[in-house]
């Protein structure tokens, strides 16, 4: 079995895949002072839970958008499962032309999410990912990953309102019944996730004038299915596009094909 690990700000997603079949989908909190033993002992159990014995994972597939953890999970890896992992960086296959200033700076999620959103999808796609971060992704209608556009997340907003005002307190995140808020929470609440809406409603007209008006837009990230009800834009919502994408990611890795080979360079994929 495979053991897929999206290590994001907020939280850690792991996949766990028997060939092609997600048979698990596990999530934990990202804490960078955590060690690797302290994950280790959560991750075991949490398999277990779900009835995997952590002798049934023979490889891991792993991404990180946090420094500081990268190392730990790839310990991790080797002293609870055994195996050297697979780090999607600069230099692994991704079978992915990026079009970006520096292909580097193309974080390792947004690549496993491209990757998977053209095997699953076809291009051309918009990706938006609705996590600690908004972010927009845009694949051309030719399979290249030509950028995108970064905006603070829903909730990051949120928070900088409650440690940077005296008044304003934290509110769920729900639609209210009004874009006119009648008390202050409900003026929190339209300003943040109706004003987000429209946030992803226009980016996303904005790339389709530049994509063609049929690109596909799939949502991701744990605050999709909120914006997904007052925003009607998305043709699908795929929680497990990153994990899905790491695991091609890694079939690929283990392929000799040289059609599989990334082009270095300004397109560089990874």
């Amino acid at each position: 079995m495979l053991l897929a690990i999206d290590i994001g700000n907020s939280m850690v997603s792991l996949g766990v895949f028997k060939d092609e079949s997600l048979e698990a989908h596990l999530r934990v909190s990202t804490d960078a002072r955590r060690s690797a033993d302290e994950y280790g002992l959560l991750i075991r159990d949490l398999l277990a839970l779900n009835g995997i014995d952590q002798s049934m994972i023979t490889d891991v597939c792993m991404c990180s958008v946090v420094p500081p953890l990268t190392g730990v999970f790839e310990e991790l890896a080797e002293t609870y499962f055994s195996v050297k992992p697979l780090t999607v960086t600069a230099g692994v296959r991704t079978g992915l032309q990026i079009s970006y200033d520096n292909p580097r700076d193309v974080g390792a999620d947004r690549i496993a999410d491209a990757v998977a959103a053209i095997a699953l999808y076809g291009p051309p796609i918009i990706i938006v990912d609705l996590g600690t971060a908004t972010v927009f992704d845009a694949i051309s209608k030719d399979g290249v990953y030509l950028g995108g556009a970064i905006a603070p997340g829903i909730s990051v907003a949120a928070e900088a309102l409650f440690l940077n005002t005296s008044q304003l307190r934290r509110v769920e995140l729900v639609a209210p019944k009004s874009a006119i808020g009648t008390n202050t929470s409900t003026a929190l609440q339209a300003g943040l996730v109706l004003g987000y809406a429209g946030l992803v409603t226009g980016l996303v007209d904005r790339f389709k004038k530049e994509l063609g008006q049929d690109a596909k837009v799939i949502g991701t990230g744990g605050l999709a299915a909120i914006i997904s009800k007052e925003a009607d834009i998305f043709d699908d919502i795929n929680q497990d596009l990153t994990l899905i994408g790491l695991r091609l990611v890694y079939d690929m890795n283990q392929s000799k094909s040289p059609a599989l080979e990334e082009t270095h360079g300004r397109t560089a994929g990874g």
